[in-house]
């Protein structure tokens, strides 16, 4: 397949971002960082759709996650039940809760999908990224897969790319992804990922 050199018109109703998949194949050196005492993760085996939503919607509204918003309840449960896939939530501490978000999929044999893995905004900068990837990291190398990958698009946090890198991912492919655009739905609400001009149309 092959794309046309120039602009490509997008529809306002829709929003457009360029994916870049990345992937390692070994176990990377880990990177040290600031931890608290009482930052934990805790493996989820039973969640129902309103809570996963919320939490979905906490960490992933700024950037404009929107494909677990989009399934039904029956969907969604069918989803968290698969056998081979794992989701984990950040806690900030015993008093304040849920502060993110972590989820592997291992349904491809000797691999493992990075699936989702994000915090809500007030915990970003504070070292809680780096500690919940080394979190997924341990996790993710102590099963006998032989690669472990991960995607993220234009849409994510500015330095979600450079982490990803730095952490021992290395890009190699990149899509463009077109879809309806989740505020314009009523998926989201239009105040989400104010850096994504929301474009109506008339």
């Amino acid at each position: 397949m092959s794309i046309s050199d120039g602009y490509t018109d997008v529809p306002d109703c829709k929003v457009a971002s360029i994916v870049t998949s990345l992937q390692m194949f070994k176990r990377p050196q880990p990177r040290g960082g600031h931890a608290e005492a009482t930052w934990a993760l805790k493996k989820v085996d039973s969640i129902d759709p309103d809570s996963y939503r919320t939490l979905f919607r906490r960490v992933g509204e700024d950037w404009l996650w929107f494909s677990r918003l989009e399934l039904s309840d029956d969907e969604l449960r069918r989803v968290l039940a698969e056998p081979a896939r794992e989701l984990y939530v950040f806690k900030e501490g015993q008093e304040r809760g849920d502060a993110g978000l972590l989820e592997l999929d291992f349904g491809t044999e000797g691999q493992c999908e990075l699936a989702f893995f994000g915090l809500m905004p007030h915990m970003i900068g504070l070292g809680a990224g780096r500690w919940l990837m080394n979190r997924a990291l341990d996790i993710a190398w102590s099963r006998p897969i032989r690669r472990l990958w991960v995607h993220t698009c234009t849409f994510d946090h500015p330095g979600a790319l450079d982490f990803y890198i730095r952490t021992g991912f290395v890009p190699f492919h990149r899509q463009i992804e077109v879809a309806d655009d989740p505020r314009i739905t009523g998926v989201l609400p239009e105040s989400a990922a104010p850096h994504v001009p929301l474009l109506k149309s008339g």
